[in-house]
């Protein structure tokens, strides 16, 4: 069995859908054929492992997906569903071209400027619906906001987690 904290995070359940169990699922990846051909995905199971769910069907709705899960047959069983993280192997995962990479392997690296100082640790990407997205970072100056960007973000080392930057400067209006 394996741990749900390991599997990759790729949509939420909204809501329960229709009076035969379906589900409303926000996804969270960008691959427009995930959910379509998703046969199986995991949910969280008690103490921290996971439980596999098998996708019966799948459509689009609304910008979101609703899933027809086997076992989940009414409004009250699907209810049980709401909020439940779906998450998939890592195996499972298509290659990247060489650059890009899945959130999951950003969030939790540390990041330091070009100096070798600590800004902090990644703590999530922020879609903003520009071309770059941006990295919500923690660090012992707080919250720094930076652009996932060549002019801001020099290297990154998924195996070691941890990403080489410029340190932003901001600008205070008076």
């Amino acid at each position: 069995m394996t741990a749900f904290a390991e599997l990759v995070l790729v949509g939420r359940v909204v809501k329960p859908q229709g009076r035969h169990g379906e589900v409303v699922v926000e996804p969270f990846t960008d691959r427009a054929d995930r959910f379509p051909t998703l046969a199986h995905a995991f949910v969280p199971a008690p103490g921290g492992a996971s439980r596999e769910v098998s996708v019966e069907r799948c459509w689009p709705h609304k910008g979101r997906f609703v899933l027809k899960l086997t076992g989940i047959d009414s409004i009250s069983e699907a209810e049980t569903m709401r909020g439940a993280e779906l998450r998939i192997a890592e195996s499972e995962l298509g290659v990247l071209p060489e650059g890009s990479y899945y959130y999951h392997q950003l969030v939790g690296s540390q990041v330091d400027d070009e100096s070798g100082s600590v800004i902090g640790t990644v703590e999530s990407v922020m879609e903003t619906g520009a071309d770059a997205r941006v990295l919500v970072v923690r660090g012992p100056e707080g919250e720094t906001l930076l652009p996932f960007a060549a002019a801001f973000v020099k290297s990154v080392d998924v195996e070691r987690r941890r990403l080489v930057a410029v340190r932003p400067e901001y600008v205070v209006a008076d």
